[in-house]
């Protein structure tokens, strides 16, 4: 196989010093995976904050559901069972030989296409309802396909790199298929609508690209050619348009567009350096909409304070270290991209979240990873985490008795 050439990574990882993936392994000998020091710190990183983050939802959620005629802890169990599944996902996972997801990339893109098909398809109606304007859930509530999507992205264009080589840097053989296929996955992601998902699947894709070494010079005329559709898009979305326009401007009659912002930086100002209180924040109280999902990370900034929002922020960082750590050290060129994607999808997506409730970012939809309400999102930055702690282990063959003994 060609050679990849990843800019900061080595062409290949160190090697696994056990059998490879997939391979007999003898009588009275037994498989199992020895985490490393990175995996290893990136698990307790993640139970930290996935136990935290609860405990956070719970705060900004209570006062809410109480509002909507339910129990308090209405949306924290919710998400409580979410993650007791998120769990058993991560572990079934981190067991699994990541190289497989090589085989599986194909199977899993395709679902995804289906799935995001079958969310704006005019006669799935009644499969995929409208939630905030928007259709992007199936069977209710339960199955969000934009998120499964997110990994279908990675996986199959690392695969893609990987079996391209060298034929990568031409430009219609080497990207026409990534702009096809994942510019078709943006195109569903657009017609639900939801741009913020269309955009980092464009934007997740092209770092793994960067890191499988594709030409610069292409992605700058892409870029450049991409910016009429861009714009065009944005004025056809009509609230996209608005919530740039607020953002960079004071254009009068939109306050109801920039509410939620406005609301998010009352929120954090208030809360100072150590914040007013676990409990004690005043946004849940109505005030700012969706304090438990799009904008979790304004009443952090209220309870918890600029330490807090500072430690989350540190904590995001310390998770993308580790992440790119991994890579660095992962056995094949396949998972040294496979963990490049998912170390960036994770962290892009909490800094973006917290970029926007500080007001350095326009509003945008997406969710801060194991602590915004969403169980879709949850299962999927688990199961994430679980190939990452996978990518991050050795193989190691040692003596089983009872195998040896019964054959």
């Amino acid at each position: 196989m060609t050679s990849i050439a990843m800019p900061g990574f080595g062409v290949h990882g160190p090697a696994d010093t056990s059998a490879a993936a997939g391979a007999a392994v003898p009588a009275g000998v037994r498989v199992r995976w020895h985490m490393g020091f990175e995996a290893r710190v990136l698990l307790l990183l993640t139970a930290v904050l996935l136990t935290w983050g609860l405990a956070v939802l719970y705060s900004a959620s209570a006062i809410v559901a109480m509002q909507e005629g339910r129990s308090g802890s209405y949306y924290a169990l919710r998400q409580a069972q979410g993650a007791l599944v998120g769990i058993v996902v991560f572990a079934i996972s981190a067991k699994i030989d990541a190289d497989r997801w090589q085989k599986w990339a194909w199977p899993v893109m395709a679902l995804s296409l289906v799935t995001m098909c079958l969310v704006i398809l005019p006669w799935t109606a009644s499969l995929a309802p409208r939630v905030n304007g928007s259709r992007r859930f199936l069977i209710g509530s339960s199955m969000q396909p934009s998120e499964l999507a997110k990994l279908a992205v990675v996986v199959w264009t690392a695969m893609m790199v990987v079996r391209k080589g060298d034929t990568l840097r031409r430009l219609t053989k080497g990207l026409g298929p990534f702009l096809v296929v994942i510019g078709l996955l943006d195109l569903f992601a657009i017609l639900e609508p939801d741009l913020s998902t269309a955009m980092m699947y464009t934007l997740v894709m092209g770092i793994v690209l960067f890191a499988g070494g594709v030409r610069i010079g292409h992605f700058v005329a892409l870029g450049i050619l991409s910016v009429p559709l861009l714009w065009h898009e944005m004025q056809r979305l009509t609230y996209v348009f608005n919530r740039l326009l607020v953002f960079y401007t004071d254009t009068g009659g939109l306050e109801k567009i920039g509410y939620q912002l406005k609301q998010s930086l009352i929120a954090v100002g208030s809360g100072g350096l150590l914040g007013v209180g676990f409990g004690e924040g005043r946004q849940q109280l109505g005030y700012l909409p969706l304090p438990f999902n799009d904008f979790i990370a304004g009443n952090i900034g209220e309870e918890w304070g600029f330490v807090g929002i500072t430690a989350v922020t540190l904590a995001f960082a310390l998770w993308g270290w580790l992440g790119f750590r991994i890579a660095r050290q992962a056995r094949t060129p396949f998972l040294q991209l496979t963990a490049v994607g998912l170390t960036f999808t994770v962290v892009i997506t909490a800094f973006l979240h917290i970029g926007v409730a500080i007001g350095l970012l326009p509003t945008t939809g997406l969710t801060l990873p194991f602590i915004s309400y969403g169980r879709s999102n949850l299962l999927l930055s688990l199961l994430m985490t679980g190939m990452l702690v996978n990518i991050g282990s050795t193989r190691e063959q040692v003596a089983d008795p009872s195998r040896a003994h019964a054959a």
